[in-house]
């Protein structure tokens, strides 16, 4: 059995309740079986539990959070006694969500109420969908009236879209799907989107690479959609042509550790499976060491920009460059890239910026 965790999250008046319908259909087809968690702020809000009518904002903060956390916990303890190979469940909005709702000082007493932190939260889930409110892009179609929880302008929405963009920045599988596109094809990246996540063995990702001068890191760190990762990569023994690594990622000392098997398809496509470890499994893996690399260490700047999630990877023994990674869903696809970073040249599949060989102690292969 393989159970997939996902979030679809958006501004107000982006597509979800729509976007529900395309998943089920198409995931079903694909012989998944499909569940999904409800949104639970208009659960609550509809039923009367508010942040005007609780308390405080805190207090229904807390409430919320509660109640997401609670009902992920049933829907996964009930997909494990399913019988079915694929479970694919699918949240109408996650825990992150409530982020954009507190200020800094809310947000850490919710944390430390519920004895967590913001990196546990946020990886939870294996990938996260924003879909763009329709006051970006396509404004005749916002509206309040299909849904009694919604109350914002369409100015509200796209405030409150930019800071649930910044919210879940840092994810490691963060897709964001604009309006540029008529909403039917929005539908169907989505889908395809997903699909590229859950549907091993095609393809997972076509990744860009640039090399590019050292950012401003005072202006990424100040930046409201940029987030700040420590990351911790090790190589272990593995049979020739295929790469494993594990990885240490996270913020503040508080981390996740993941194990990723790494096949190359061709020169921009990657067949790759990853799974989450405990903190002991990560330790028992590192063991396995390949002796022949070194551990490799780097600050990861995930940037959302544009619609377009980048991550700028910054070395410790480079003091004038650094790396910009872009996932696009298709070569040709524009890569969208702020002002304020200066692109030196495009390195996609060149092998002396690849990780693995950034790592090797062989010095003649960089």
């Amino acid at each position: 059995m393989k159970i997939w965790k996902i979030v679809i999250t958006g501004g107000p008046c982006a597509g979800k309740s729509t976007a529900m319908s395309w998943i089920q259909n198409a995931f079903t087809e694909r012989g998944f079986k499909v569940l999904f968690i409800p949104e639970t702020a208009t659960e609550l809000i509809s039923g009367g539990v508010a942040p005007w009518t609780c308390g405080t904002n805190e207090d229904y903060q807390k409430c919320q959070v509660r109640l997401q956390l609670e009902k992920e916990r049933i829907f996964e303890m009930a997909a494990r006694t399913m019988k079915a190979e694929k479970i694919l469940i699918v949240c109408d909005r996650g825990a992150l969500d409530n982020k954009a709702y507190m200020n800094d000082e809310e947000f850490a007493h919710v944390l430390e109420y519920f004895g967590t932190d913001e990196v546990t939260l946020r990886d939870s889930y294996d990938a996260v969908f924003h879909l763009v409110t329709a006051a970006k892009g396509a404004a005749q179609f916002y509206t309040t009236a299909n849904n009694t929880a919604r109350y914002e302008t369409a100015e509200e929405a796209r405030r409150v879209d930019d800071v649930l963009i910044g919210c879940w920045t840092g994810h490691p599988h963060l897709r964001v799907i604009d309006n540029s596109m008529d909403f039917e094809e929005k539908m169907l990246k989505l889908i395809a989107e997903i699909t590229a996540v859950v549907g091993e063995p095609e393809p997972k990702d076509i990744e860009r690479k640039f090399l590019i001068d050292m950012p401003d890191l005072a202006w990424l760190e100040a930046h409201p959609q940029c987030k700040r990762l420590e990351i911790t990569q090790t190589y272990l023994l593995a049979p020739e042509g295929v790469e494993v690594r594990v990885r240490r990622r996270g913020e503040n000392g508080h981390y996740i550790y993941y194990k990723t098997v790494k096949r190359l398809a061709d020169r921009m496509k990657i067949i790759e499976s990853e799974e989450r470890l405990t903190k002991d499994e990560y330790r028992d893996l590192l063991l396995e060491a390949d002796p022949r690399m070194r551990t490799l260490e780097k600050t990861r700047y995930c940037l959302s920009y544009a619609g377009q999630p980048l991550e700028i990877d910054v070395y410790p023994f480079w003091e004038k460059q650094a790396v910009l990674q872009v996932k696009v869903s298709n070569p040709a696809e524009d890569v969208r890239i702020p002002e304020e970073i200066r692109v030196q040249r495009e390195i996609t599949g060149e092998k002396a910026f690849k990780n693995v060989v950034l790592a090797s102690k062989n010095d003649d292969e960089i």
